[in-house]
């Protein structure tokens, strides 16, 4: 690992800075910085964490082999820009987007808020991306130069823009259908966000529940045996969730779910009401953990005995963070809100402490542990 403490101190001492920018640009200064790094031939030689930390650390999912189970959350790379610097830095996986057909500009600006005392982010940022296209292509030019060395998910979304939004429910599976059918052999898997909390249409769509049956049929049709996630709103009611993971196991190729961000939760906050209250937005971050905790153990429960697996985020700061939601019953667990606070070298030292954890625990291989606290919750 390359990756150190002292890289760790170094990002502190930067984050004063970066957080003087307004946040957005500071994401977006991230990504250039990236891009640029990244393009610097061997300069990622000097930085590189390797993923395979410790073989203890191995999971195997809907028949790809993770090297460790900490992953890059959707949201922070956008369109697919830097996926060699991610990979860099250690993650198991990366997840890009949220993506839609057609490229979007999102939502009106201002459009994310740090909430700092809290160690977590309103965001409403609406999807803005550069369309499938012109991601796929990037990430086919990556395979081209065996640029990819960790599983990579697209996160796929339906067009958010008025412009060439999707008009009718057959309009929005199309929209999906022409997107997956882009990254069906570029990507390690597809993650269909049912859910986005930050636009009108994402948040609702699919509590109808038939026409998660029609996304499937039609999406699968194009992608084979590309494995494919779901990704719900953990704020849907109970009986939603438990016929759309019927739906779900109909269809061989759909591997396991996920939560979203909440679209109306903000309990237990500390930040002052006024950096929040009349913003619009899902909160991410450190008050996320507890109740993510709580929704992945109920989640683990319905899915038990049956093929689906589950992939959590929200709230993740650290290894005893990822080893509680792992045991909880997450086979893979993504970070990003805390990256902003810790920097980069998080996700090397959440993979040292983590394969530590398991050994002092006499665990002789982390898929062991999956779940095992569930049914206490």
């Amino acid at each position: 690992m390359k990756i150190t403490g002292e890289q760790m101190l170094f990002y502190r001492g930067i984050r004063p800075l970066l957080f003087s920018l307004d946040p957005e640009k500071a994401h977006q200064l991230g990504i250039r910085t990236g891009s640029i790094v990244q393009s610097i031939p061997g300069v990622l030689r000097f930085i590189r964490c390797d993923p395979n930390v410790d073989p203890i650390l191995r999971v195997a999912l809907a028949g790809i082999d993770f090297a460790n189970p900490i992953g890059l959350a959707a949201g922070l790379d956008k369109s697919g820009e830097i996926v060699p610097a991610m990979q860099a830095i250690g993650f198991g996986h990366l997840e890009i987007g949220s993506i839609s057909a057609r490229p979007s500009k999102g939502n009106q600006t201002p459009r994310l808020w740090r909430l700092i005392d809290d160690a977590a982010v309103l965001v409403h940022y609406g999807l803005p991306n550069d369309g499938s296209v012109v991601v796929a292509k990037r990430l086919q030019d990556l395979r081209n130069r065996d640029a990819i060395k960790t599983p990579i998910g697209v996160n796929l979304v339906n067009t958010n823009e008025p412009s060439s939004a999707p008009s009718s429910p057959d309009a929005v599976i199309d929209d999906y259908r022409e997107s997956a059918k882009r990254f069906a052999d570029v990507t390690s898997y597809l993650m269909l966000n049912l859910s986005c909390p930050n636009t009108i249409d994402g948040r609702g769509f699919f509590e109808q529940s038939s026409r998660l049956d029609d996304l499937l049929r039609s999406v699968t049709e194009v992608t084979g045996d590309v494995p494919v996630f779901l990704k719900l709103s953990p704020d849907w009611e109970q009986t939603l969730i438990a016929d759309l993971l019927d739906i779900a196991l109909q269809y061989r190729s759909v591997a396991g779910v996920m939560f979203n961000l909440s679209a109306h939760r903000r309990e237990g906050l500390v930040s002052a009401p006024s950096t929040y209250q009349d913003r619009p937005g899902a909160i991410a971050g450190r008050p996320t953990k507890d109740w993510m905790d709580r929704r992945t153990a109920w989640l683990f429960r319905q899915l038990r005995g049956t093929r689906l697996r589950i992939i959590s985020a929200g709230g993740i700061q650290n290894a005893t963070d990822a080893y509680r939601r792992i045991r909880l019953g997450a086979s893979l667990v993504q970070v990003y809100t805390a990256l902003i606070y810790h920097g980069p070298g998080l996700v090397a030292k959440i993979n040292r402490d983590l394969a530590e954890r398991l050994r002092r625990d006499g665990v002789n291989q982390l898929s062991d542990v999956i779940g095992i606290d569930a049914m206490e919750r």
